[in-house]
């Protein structure tokens, strides 16, 4: 059985259905789920843990044969096993089946995996173990998912959030101090819990309780620039270059974008289908989707002229003084992701951060 994440304890309230395994990037996440499983694997009985860590050279024969023993007092046991790569190889898989087949109720098996793609999830021990047990699959939380996350927190805390604009506020407050780092707003959720009587946030206190935590990576950019949010965008630039991540790796991550947009439009004006060329560049989740829509505003010869830009952007990265581009490597950058978020808008912005690319894509 495939669950989600956030089905997983009323499953378990309803009784345990092992073998199980928790799959996910997303740390705090995983460890709640897994925490779950060992409360209630606790609460049936199962006083004895053992933890395995796959690691080159591991040996399966011994987890089978450690799956097969009872315990010296004769007490169930919860054996966990944790595969960092998502690839137990042949022996594991082989191990892994086995271990499906043979499920007891003095055993439970806990499998920890990283997030696996379809083709891992298709393969023969992760269904012989979804279909023995329950696989748990702990999803990212996107961007824009994430106030709607921290408000499902804090209501669980007896925290709301305001109506209207004020609440609204407060809420992207929240969300920009924290975007990227998941478990800083877990603990900025519990800190407000812990230092708040239960009821409706006020505004003022949260923005002098709630720290900056947000952490931007250079492979979200992609998102931002096709989601048109100039705003967010600006503040993932800012966040990077706060971070000391060099200017290169942004350029890098902007010229990457231009090249896959360059490709999946050529591509499509040869008559290919956007699912296949989505797949041949590696494009899934949220990005896929608005990339789909913003590509029939994506022409060749200006999908050509941006990756001119990065030509001029990587110059400048570098130390040289090409024409018409800032020479700071940085502002460089900044320069060529405004030009992208235009070039990629339906319309034109009317914010202030709208009327500076304007003048930054006037180039």
């Amino acid at each position: 059985m495939l669950i989600r994440a956030d089905q997983l304890q009323a499953r378990l309230d309803s009784g345990l259905r092992g073998p199980y395994m928790v799959f996910g990037d997303e740390l705090l996440l995983v460890n709640e789920a897994v925490d779950a499983i060992r409360a209630a694997a606790q609460a049936a009985g199962y006083g004895v843990r053992e933890q395995h860590q796959v690691e080159r050279g591991f040996d399966w024969d011994e987890l089978l044969a450690q799956s097969r023993e009872m315990s010296l007092f004769g007490e169930r046991k919860l054996i966990e096993v944790r595969i960092p790569t998502g690839k137990p190889g042949r022996d594991g898989a082989q191990a892994l089946a086995a271990l499906a087949q043979e499920a007891s109720s003095d055993v439970l098996v806990l499998v920890l995996l990283p997030r696996l793609d379809a083709t891992a999830q298709k393969s023969d021990w992760f269904s012989r173990l979804a279909e023995a047990g329950t696989a748990v699959r702990v999803d990212t939380v996107e961007p824009e998912q994430l106030g709607a996350w921290m408000r499902a927190r804090l209501a669980r805390h007896g925290l709301r959030i305001a109506a209207g604009p004020a609440g609204q506020a407060c809420l992207d407050l929240l969300v920009a101090r924290t975007e990227g780092n998941l478990l800083a707003a877990h603990q900025e959720v519990e800190k407000l819990a812990l230092l708040l009587d239960p009821g409706e946030l006020d505004p003022a206190q949260v923005e002098d309780l709630v720290q900056d935590a947000a952490r931007y990576g250079v492979f979200r950019l992609g998102e931002a620039l096709l989601a048109g949010d100039i705003a967010r965008l600006v503040r993932m630039l800012d966040g990077l270059q706060g971070e000391g991540v060099a200017p290169v790796l942004a350029h890098w991550s902007l010229a990457e974008e231009t090249r896959a947009w360059l490709r999946l439009r050529q591509g499509l004006d040869a008559g290919e289908s956007f699912a296949t060329l989505a797949r041949a560049n590696r494009i899934w989740g949220p990005k896929e989707k608005l990339l789909q829509r913003a590509l029939p505003r994506l022409n060749l010869p200006l999908l050509e002229g941006l990756l001119l830009r990065a030509a001029e952007c990587d110059r400048a990265v570098k130390g040289l003084r090409p024409a018409g581009v800032p020479h700071q490597p940085w502002e460089a950058v900044r320069h060529l992701a405004l030009a992208m978020a235009q070039a990629v808008s339906p319309q034109p912005a009317a914010s202030a951060h709208g009327a500076r690319l304007v003048l930054l894509a006037a180039g």
